[in-house]
């Protein structure tokens, strides 16, 4: 799933500026006039668009977890339509999420960080959502290894996931191949880790 494309609308420009904001300086360390004067609007403007600085993390955390649950269950569908086999399927699982840690690494640094500032019905909501992700994985993993056990799977797959993930902790970016290298690289790596269990 590519999530990097060009924001669409004001709302999506406020939501990437404030994503990138918090992550590079923590939610408490900016303000909606920083937000506001990153995509030209005055901070008090900002309310137009959402309650507070609250709601734009709720809607960050929330959104992304969703979208990656989505976009997961379309790539397994579209592959399982086309008759494709389940490593197929998998390969698309993996280059799915690679699109997500290279394109939304600053969301990566929001959900470590900030998750626990979520009202709780909203983390709860969060964590289903990632163990409905998770399960999707857990079910192609063991399609393509059969003989793979439940718990193993479920092991290599938040395994690759701690992999991908840890892409907002590599060199800075100019330090690093081209996004392509990287994605391969990538790529490669968890095949290998979930062919390894």
């Amino acid at each position: 799933m590519t999530t990097h494309a060009t924001p669409r609308t004001r709302r999506e420009q406020i939501l990437r500026e404030a994503s990138r904001l918090f992550a590079e300086r923590g939610f408490h360390g900016v303000g909606v006039d920083e937000i506001g004067a990153a995509v030209g609007i005055s901070g008090p403007a900002l309310y137009r668009h959402f309650a507070g600085k609250d709601a734009m993390l709720t809607e960050l955390l929330v959104g992304i977890s969703s979208r990656l649950r989505d976009g997961g269950r379309r790539r397994v569908a579209e592959a399982r339509a086309a008759g494709r086999a389940p490593s197929e399927a998998l390969e698309s699982l993996i280059a799915g999420h690679i699109d997500f840690a290279l394109d939304d690494r600053a969301l990566i640094t929001l959900h470590d960080r900030e998750l626990d500032r979520l009202p709780e019905a909203d983390r709860k909501r969060v964590r289903q959502l990632q163990r409905q992700y998770v399960e999707l994985w857990v079910e192609v993993v063991r399609e393509t290894y059969p003989r793979l056990p439940e718990d193993e799977a479920r092991a290599a797959v938040h395994a690759v996931f701690g992999l991908l993930n840890s892409t907002p902790h590599l060199s800075r970016p100019s330090a690093l191949p081209d996004r392509a290298t990287t994605a391969a690289l990538l790529h490669r790596q968890a095949v290998a880790a979930l062919a390894a269990a």
